[in-house]
């Protein structure tokens, strides 16, 4: 029988050793000096967080109660008409915006001629009492009537010109997670006296998420055209936002409820001024801020504005300001402060600067959401935006409103305006399911009305 016996021990080679004593010292192997750390983080690009638009604009916050929010707004008192006459036969526009005049009724056109309409396809100069033969299609006001004595009443009336909006709400959500090992690791940064990493991180999630909440109000969208045989948002049917209406051939068959933003609200029924020739690529002369400003005469605008601008257009008003556009020192009269309880003083501490023009005040403000290369200022399309302060009336129940308003679904005693809840595997405490995490979750249901979008202003 043959026995062997085996030794697997490694011999002890002094050249490989890798145990302290091969070392001078210690501290050659490890260094026991603990880091020089500053515990204070700094905010490399300032305070990050952009909201603050819609409270300071008045935006106020109701409870819906439904998937969409309805509202009323007038149109104008006055009807026109746009007439074209070929071969003494006078045509009248059925677009939208325009009315059928009626027999009698006086009609002043864009070159100060007055008409009369005196059969259903006749009119006639009422500076030379003669049918006019030919037309080229005139926009025309329908200034009032003439009747000769002893006739009747006119046999049809004017419609009040009302609309009626829609915007739904839109859902906007958010989540964190950390696990159990994470959160009880203690870091070199001092985040509000504590030194656990998440807490920063949890932080930030939320700021972000209210940050793009009020961006989705700000730029949200619904689709721009029509489905077939429905009738745009604008006209009152919100057709892309009734789930399950939409089709695969329009692109939207996701079933995601789109929301009008304010941008899309003003470009859809308010003033888009194009301001792009300025030496900081917005305005470039007075003459852009007083064709601004005589749009606002013709939409019957309220004499206070806030101003909220990117930092390049913001320096054009400085230069402006600069060459001696009135202030509400230099204006001869004061300055209105409505917003700010008549207060000039109010108007600066809210980082203001305020100044009038043609009989209205302007109260500018810069806005950081387009000065942030992450955001606004990545796209470059939007320079500001100008919000009347005033109150709305809406046409059908006479409550007043402000321009803006937020909303948040709610009933009773819940409210959908920023949900926030955490679940987890016992994580901090939180005992819901087995995973060893800890999930903090956010959600909100909101949407925004713009009342009286013909009064506000985009500038791009």
């Amino acid at each position: 029988m043959a026995v062997s016996s085996t030794n697997n021990q490694a011999a002890d080679n002094a050249a490989l050793r890798t145990s302290p004593e091969r070392y001078v010292s210690l501290g050659d192997l490890i260094d026991p000096t603990k880091p020089d750390n500053r515990d204070l983080l700094v905010r490399t690009y300032g305070d990050q967080g952009i909201t603050g638009f819609l409270e300071l604009t008045g935006a106020k916050k109701n409870a819906g109660t439904s998937d969409e929010v309805q509202w009323w707004e007038e149109g104008r008192l006055h009807a026109k008409a746009n007439v074209s006459v070929t071969s003494s036969s006078a045509t009248f526009s059925t677009a939208t915006g325009y009315s059928a005049p009626r027999l009698n009724d006086v009609l002043l056109g864009t070159n100060g001629k007055r008409y009369v309409v005196t059969a259903t396809a006749t009119i006639i100069d009422m500076s030379t009492g003669s049918t006019v033969t030919s037309l080229t299609a005139t926009d025309c006001a329908i200034i009032g009537n003439i009747y000769a004595q002893g006739t009747d009443q006119p046999s049809k009336f004017y419609q009040s010109d009302v609309k009626r909006y829609v915007n739904p709400f839109i859902i906007t959500k958010e989540v964190f997670k950390v696990n159990g090992s994470q959160a009880t690791n203690i870091g070199w940064i001092n985040v509000n006296g504590d030194y656990r990493w998440y807490l920063k991180n949890e932080m930030d999630t939320r700021k972000r998420f209210l940050n793009q909440r009020e961006m989705m109000l700000l730029f949200g969208q619904t689709k721009q055209t029509t489905l077939a045989g429905a009738t745009d948002f604008a006209n009152g049917t919100a057709d892309f936002n009734v789930p399950g209406t939409e089709s695969s051939s329009d692109g939207t068959s996701f079933g995601v409820t789109g929301s009008e933003g304010y941008f899309q609200a003003i470009e859809r029924r308010g003033i888009v001024a194009d301001v792009s020739g300025g030496a900081q690529g917005t305005f470039a002369s007075m003459s852009d801020f007083d064709d601004i400003i005589l749009e606002l005469d013709k939409e019957g605008a309220p004499a206070e504005y806030a101003m909220y601008v990117n930092r390049a257009t913001s320096l054009d008003i400085d230069d402006l300001l600069a060459q001696g556009i009135a202030t509400q020192v230099t204006a001869g009269l004061a300055g209105q402060f409505g917003a700010f309880n008549n207060s000039a003083d109010m108007a600066v501490q809210l980082g203001f600067k305020s100044f009038t023009r043609g009989g209205y005040t302007f109260h500018k403000h810069d806005w950081k959401l387009l000065n942030d290369p992450t955001l606004g200022a990545l796209s470059g399309y939007y320079k500001g935006a100008m919000v009347p302060l005033s109150q709305v009336a809406d046409a059908k129940t006479g409550t007043k409103a402000p321009a803006l308003e937020m909303n948040y679904k709610a009933a009773g005693n819940y409210s959908r305006e920023m949900e926030h809840w955490v679940t987890g595997g016992g994580v901090l405490g939180y005992k819901t399911d087995g995973e060893d995490v800890a999930r903090f979750n956010y959600r909100s249901e909101c949407n925004l009305v713009t009342r009286a979008a013909n009064q506000h202003v985009a500038l791009k």
